[in-house]
């Protein structure tokens, strides 16, 4: 006879860090256009392996910073 184990109330964690196929789709760009955000240095992004990824909270700082610079 088996035993299981309790099970954790499975809970939503919001991720820490996105690749940029997501956040290209969470700021509502094209995946080229967010290599090219990218790339000018407007966003920082890091390595972990051979994926490229990108803080949330940066994410969420450059999206309000163009929103407010564009904001008339």
């Amino acid at each position: 006879m088996s035993q299981t184990q309790p099970q954790a109330p499975q809970e939503l964690i919001a991720p820490l860090a996105i690749g940029i196929d997501n956040a290209a789709i969470a700021i509502g760009v094209a995946r080229s256009a967010m290599y090219a955000i990218v790339a000018r240095g407007d966003i920082a992004s890091f390595k972990v392996g051979r994926r490229r990824l990108i803080l949330a909270k940066t994410l969420e700082a450059y999206i309000n910073r163009v929103a407010k610079e564009q904001c008339r």
